[in-house]
């Protein structure tokens, strides 16, 4: 019995020397960590600060074998005290406390770096479209090649970056510039334009934000501040019923009431229109186009994006339950017939759940539970869970969507949304997988390239346009799990952004991510979405952490009340065969979507605090993608 009693009196005693540790990390901040560690953006030109610095080469080995990213030495003085004795290098770096002062910070650092790209745009760009913030200069529509989609489908003339900013002025609590923006954008903006542009481009960042703006404006229980407007008269509204009547063309004369992809404002549909669209823009329409119907009370617009839904989802596999990537709009046959999570297909899923959880029409969430079926079924590859066993790292392909087989070896920077999606439905042990595949890459290259092949462990498309959707994972599965692992994810993603992208008038597409070269473009949706998602990650007491899951957001990251007022439809003889369907709505508190009964309660108690993800499957994942 002797050596019984000396064996449970080590473990006590180590157990007391693990909690001494953790009792250090806990009070770091109030044991000057503020003061040794000061968080403030250097002014252009000078030397990088401590947080900003990238360890390499030697300089690595030195900071403990911290690597290319070494937050966690800086946060626990190299060595690691604020994690767990004796624990490997990712819990030394990810584990252990984050000091509030430092998330105050970075909060602030998000903050400021909105403000700067948004300055600039007003300073050197307002009225056009997008700012070029290396020549600090406006951008607007390629009048000289009306063939240049990649600007064209975008920039209408209209302050496109303005409106798309609205709401994140409001959700960072600027009242006054808020206030200024939308009179400016009443005042400024008319849509009555020759302009061809994307209609799926045009509704969710222009309509989108209108409608985004307009109900924070009218709601008398928004929680963000005043951001009243004085003598408004729902102009915005009205702006927006205008834009969606010019894109109503788009949905004429289509055979399948799938839309044309473009469609000029002041014309209508070109005579020399294409006949083939992606997936992902004809069929995720519903959100806006429904929320402005329910506000009008005119079923027009939910109706015309509705039937567009029914219409793909007619033209599905019967074998596998898969849609393709791009379809022809008169004959219904499928000209791309590849089936993956990213372009051309990704907000397409997003919008089957989002339109179910605003609307509350039951025949979305049977959709997108067929199509999340499927997407399990065909594209996921890997070991069967995704935090135990043997086996490769969960990841999804593409495939096609016929046969189910492998089509390519790469994947697409937009698929990093589908964790957030995931997160929402409660599948979050697969969403903690996907999403460490992705910042594996980030970690890599300081950056998600537009397409990276997971064979060859190397880009196939170089460019990393200051896409949100790696950020909207990490804030989304940090909001599910309050992991402070991915509060380290963030402050990563921020610490590349300022080292790499930003430049003399604002933050430009990096061209190439090895040799981070820019492009003298900042997309609209820098401001409306990453700095957004970067801001609520850090700041714990925001309003819309506060409301009981009031809100929720659209593919371009603008915020929308989930209100009951959407879910009273005033039209159910519009859809006559969906009459009774939708006497059985369900509420909101009903979702159960495919895998996601249980999955909530799959992610142990003792990891909610450590890491999301065993450090040996961190490791394996890195490996995976060349980083170690």
């Amino acid at each position: 019995m002797q050596w019984r009693s000396l064996v449970l009196g080590l473990l006590l005693l180590r157990l007391g020397l693990h909690g001494l540790l953790w009792l250090v990390s806990a009070l770091g901040p109030g044991l000057g960590f503020h003061h040794r560690f000061p968080f403030a953006l250097p002014p252009r030109g000078a030397p990088d600060p401590p947080w900003l610095a990238r360890a390499a080469g030697g300089e690595a080995r030195a900071a403990g074998r911290c690597g290319r990213a070494h937050w966690g030495c800086l946060l626990r003085g190299g060595g690691g005290g604020g994690g767990p004795a004796g624990g490997d290098e990712y819990e030394k770096r990810y584990s252990g406390a984050f000091p509030p002062q430092l998330r105050a910070q970075l909060r602030d650092a998000a903050r400021g770096m909105f403000a700067f790209g948004y300055d600039n745009y007003m300073r050197h760009a307002f009225p056009q479209d997008e700012l070029n913030p290396v020549h600090c200069r406006g951008r607007g529509p390629d009048r000289a090649d009306p063939s240049n989609l990649n600007i064209n489908d975008v920039l209408g003339n209209y302050s496109l970056t303005l409106i798309d900013a609205l709401d994140t002025l409001a959700v960072m609590g600027n009242s006054s510039e808020f206030q200024k923006a939308v009179k400016l954008v009443i005042d400024t903006v008319s849509f009555d334009t020759d302009s061809t542009v994307q209609v799926f481009e045009a509704t969710i960042r222009v309509l989108g934000s209108l409608l985004s703006a307009h109900i924070i404006i009218t709601d008398t229980k928004q929680p963000f501040g005043d951001m009243t407007i004085k003598d408004y008269d729902d102009e915005l509204l009205h702006m927006a019923r205008d834009l969606a009547v010019r894109l109503l063309p788009a949905f004429e004369n289509t055979k399948t009431g799938i839309p044309y992809p473009r469609v000029n404002l002041k014309k209508g549909v070109p005579p020399d229109s294409n006949n083939e669209t992606c997936t992902a823009g004809a069929g995720s329409l519903l959100v806006e186009f429904g929320i402005l119907s329910r506000l009008l009370g005119d079923s027009t617009f939910e109706w015309v994006a509705r039937r567009a839904v029914k219409a793909l989802w007619s033209l599905r596999s019967n074998d596998t339950g898969l849609l393709g990537n791009v379809v022809n709009i008169q004959t219904g046959h499928w000209v791309g017939k590849q089936s993956g999570l990213g372009a051309g297909l990704d907000s397409f899923f997003e919008y089957l759940l989002k339109s179910y959880i605003l609307f509350g029409e039951k025949e979305d969430l049977e959709m997108f539970n067929d199509a999340y079926r499927s997407i399990q079924n065909y594209l996921r590859r890997g070991r069967e869970a995704c935090n135990e066993g043997e086996g490769d790292p969960p990841l999804y392909v593409n495939v096609n969507m016929f046969s189910g087989q492998l089509m390519n070896t790469w994947i697409d920077s937009l698929q990093a949304f589908f964790p957030g999606l995931q997160v929402l439905i409660g599948d979050v042990e697969d969403a903690i997988c996907l999403h460490a595949f992705y910042y594996a890459i980030w970690k890599r290259y300081g950056a998600l390239p537009e397409r990276y092949n997971w064979q060859l462990q190397a880009p196939d498309v170089l460019f990393y346009p200051l896409r949100p959707e790696l950020v909207e994972s990490t804030y989304l599965l940090y909001q599910a799990t309050k992991n402070p692992y991915y509060l380290h994810v963030g402050m990563d993603i921020l610490q590349s952004l300022e080292k790499y992208a930003k430049d003399k008038c604002g933050y430009a597409t990096l061209h190439h991510v090895i040799e981070k070269s820019k492009e003298d473009r900042m997309e609209s949706f820098f401001l409306s979405e990453t700095c957004k998602y970067l801001y609520l990650l850090f700041d714990e007491e925001n309003p819309v952490h506060k409301s009981g899951n009031k809100y929720m957001f659209t593919t371009e990251g603008h915020i929308v009340s989930v209100d009951k007022r959407f879910r009273d439809s005033l039209w159910q003889d519009t859809f006559p065969e969906e009459e009774e369907r939708n006497a059985e709505k369900l509420k909101p508190n009903e979702l159960k979507a495919m895998n996601s009964s249980s999955n909530c309660n799959r992610v142990p108690d003792e990891r909610r605090y450590l890491l999301p993800l065993k450090s040996i499957y961190m490791r394996q994942i890195d490996q995976m993608v060349g980083l170690i």
